[in-house]
């Protein structure tokens, strides 16, 4: 005689604030100190291996748990972006590797551009509060990567004015997930669809 198989429902609570405000103060940290206003230092570099990089990672998995493809690729790979960053910037102080050139960093700027362009297409599907950090980080990356390449340090300054809008935009959207679930009503509007 077959067994029945009963449905649990999930209750797990919402990854995605976790990884937005993962993603979210540490590109506002290091995007602080892009447009000049704080020194790249021991605090970035721990926000990009424990908040921006770690964090991002368990919320992209438990995105995963949920059946989220999207928000698994996204805060995965935002997470491993923040740990190769820091690697980027330590491996050749610690003697490990050499220095990444002016073109090797430009085309890992590029690339992951390209990846955020892709995933900002998918976000037309979404609310306007994660097109608007999709479409931001698109182009942060884009003026990061022409900063790098050119060495302009007005174009870097811009990049991290653009930098400190797009990490704001994912904290809001992080908060507003979390109080709108709180409070059981919009009490932060994320423009859905």
């Amino acid at each position: 005689m077959p067994q029945s198989l009963h449905h649990i429902p999930d209750q797990t609570a919402n990854p995605a604030p976790l990884g937005l405000l993962g993603f979210g103060m540490t590109t506002v940290l290091l995007n602080l100190h892009n447009a000049g206003a704080i020194e790249l230092s021991a605090m970035i570099l721990a926000m990009g291996i424990f908040y921006g990089g770690i964090a991002q990672v368990i919320a992209g998995i438990l995105e995963w748990k949920k059946g989220n493809t999207f928000g698994t690729v996204a805060f995965t790979s935002y997470g491993m972006f923040w740990l190769t960053l820091v690697a980027l910037l330590i491996l050749p102080k610690l003697g490990l590797a050499e220095a990444a050139s002016v073109n090797s960093m430009t085309a890992y700027l590029a690339m992951w551009g390209i990846f955020t362009a892709f995933l900002f297409i998918g976000t037309l599907k979404l609310n306007k509060a994660t097109q608007f950090i999709f479409g931001s980080l698109t182009i942060l990356f884009a003026l990061l990567a022409i900063s790098d390449y050119t060495g302009n340090a007005i174009i870097k300054q811009i990049a991290g004015i653009e930098g400190v809008i797009c990490g704001a935009s994912a904290i809001y959207t992080a908060m507003a997930q979390i109080l709108n679930e709180i409070y059981g009503k919009t009490v932060m509007p994320l423009g859905n669809k």
